[in-house]
């Protein structure tokens, strides 16, 4: 599986794979999310909706870091919560390597 890091949101295409992203806001902060669509979901976050995480609300601009399909629902949601566990330092690392650890 292909991952992507620092790439802009619309070059991520369409599709029914879950994806794991790594959106980082003004402040520093990484957020870690899953979804089917890397890009719609981006642009929810960048809207600061009713859409967007609670986490990122009012913290931009926001930079989509890292991306990458990671299978279905099931696995997408386990690897969240693996990474969400980890340490900043850690996610930065899954940044700059450009792929996931756990794999």
């Amino acid at each position: 599986m292909a991952c992507q890091a620092d790439h802009q949101a619309d070059a991520e295409p369409a599709s029914a794979v879950w994806s794991l992203y790594i959106i980082e806001n003004r402040l520093g902060h990484l957020y870690t999310g899953v979804t089917t669509n890397v890009a719609r979901r981006f642009n929810e976050h960048q809207q600061d909706g009713a859409r967007c995480a609670r986490s990122l609300r009012g913290k931009g601009p926001l930079r989509l870091r890292f991306s990458c399909p990671v299978g279905d629902k099931s696995r997408a949601l386990s690897l969240e919560r693996r990474i969400k566990k980890l340490s900043r330092h850690q996610r930065l690392a899954i940044i700059e390597n450009g792929r996931l650890p756990l794999e």
